[in-house]
Formats: structure tokens, sequence, C-alpha cells
């Protein structure tokens, strides 16, 4: 850690830092080798390691990931925990559609360098320069008075390039990622949902149990009185008969 000074904010950050690091040591005195099983406490200890680096030499440059700490309220917060899960678990179908969208600019590349590349050799003059000007168009900034309007005046069937792209990377692709976290975010919440709903369960089965007991014993105890007076009838009529 490095030395403290007089300065109020590097006192102050070296307090948080050791307020963190006794967080550590009491969670690991309590929960032991479980302490280590929850991703998010990795993280937290790997957040907080990256202040505790030299601040000299290369590993300095880590210590800029120090501001991550700012992330660890997400493990306080239950919901922005479901949102960082939703994204984790959406993250294998996020690789796929990625794999799709890299083809797709890839198609697209070549196809724009062979036609338009030699009138303009800034934009597609190579697979590089078409891809990065593709991503331009795709994420809508300044996609039609800045590339596609100065392309059509001198190829005017540019447009039957430029718009199916733009359909399938920004309305169609891009949304399946939206539809992914969605999916994985109501994945999250039904699990949720399921949990709770089998508790009730368990403690209605509870009660009904607990209830079904008390019953069984007040109708033992009713047989019993029953018992009783029916014994104290068949007494009072033998005495009448003496």
């Amino acid at each position: 850690m490095r030395r403290i000074t007089g300065d109020g904010q590097v006192i102050f950050d070296d307090v948080i830092i050791g307020l963190f690091i006794l967080e550590f040591v009491l969670k690991i005195m309590a929960f032991g080798v479980r302490f280590f099983k929850s991703w998010w406490n990795i993280f937290d200890i790997s957040v907080v390691s990256f202040s505790l680096l030299p601040q000299s030499g290369y590993l300095s440059v880590l210590r800029a990931l120090r501001v991550m700490r700012a992330m660890r309220v997400l493990s306080f917060l239950p919901q922005y925990r479901q949102v960082m899960q939703a994204l984790l678990d959406a993250l294998p179908g996020m690789f796929s559609v990625m794999i799709v969208l890299a083809l797709i600019y890839y198609v697209f590349a070549v196809m724009a360098t062979g036609l338009f590349g030699a009138s303009f050799p800034d934009w597609f003059g190579d697979i590089g320069r078409s891809l990065y000007s593709l991503f331009q168009i795709m994420t809508l900034e300044s996609w039609s008075m800045g590339i596609v309007r100065p392309v059509m005046k001198i190829y005017p069937y540019a447009w039957a390039l430029f718009i199916p792209f733009i359909f399938l990377t920004a309305f169609a692709v891009l949304n399946l990622f939206i539809g992914l976290i969605v999916s994985s975010m109501q994945g999250i919440y039904q699990e949720e949902h399921s949990e709770d709903v089998e508790r009730l369960r368990l403690l209605v089965s509870a009660e009904n149990r607990a209830i079904a007991h008390q019953l069984e014993a007040a109708q033992l105890q009713v047989i019993k009185t029953l018992e009783r007076l029916e014994e104290q009838i068949e007494n009072n009529k033998r005495d009448r008969d003496e």
C-alpha cells in the first residue's frame, strides 16, 4: 500500500482500502473456504488488489483499474446483481450473434471494396477500411450525408448494398443482443419466482401438517370425551336400577 501523505484524498483512499481489506479478513474468518466459492467475493478481492500494486513500474498501469471498486456496490444490491448475472448468462448466445455479425461484416466489406474501392479508397480501399466505414454506417453516425450519398453520386445503385446492410445489422442482429439479455433476465426472475413458490409450497405444506395434527389431536380428545360420557351414562343407569 502506498505511503500515506498529508493529502486528504490519499488518506481517504487508504482508509477505504483498509476497510475493504478488514472486511475480507472478517468474511474469510467467518465463512472460511466458502468465501471463495462466490464469484462476487473473488471479483471484490481482484478489484481491491489493483489498489495494492506498486505505484511505479509496469504494474502501475493496472492501478487505474482500481476505479472498478465503484462496481462493488453491485455485490450489495440484488437488483444490480441480477442484471450482471443476466449479462453473464447471455454471453454464450451473444458470442454466437457476434460470429454471425462478423460474417455479415466480412461479406459486405468484400463487396464494398470490390464495388467502390477504386473511386473511394479512403472509405473502401481495402477490407480494413471497408469494415470501419461499414461500422460507421451501422451506428447511423453521418452514414447518409457522410458516406452513402457521396457514393451514390457515382454509383446510384449503392443504396441496394447499404440499406440491406443497415437492416441486417442495426435493426436485426443488434436487436438479437437485446433479446438475449431480456430472455436471460426473464429466466432469472422465473427462477427466483419458482424458488419463492417452492418455499411457499413447503410453508403451506408444513402448516397443513400442523393443522392436520391439531385436528387429529382434537378428534382424539372428542372421542375420549364421548367415551367418558357414555361410561358416565352407563354408571347412572346402573345406579338407578339398583
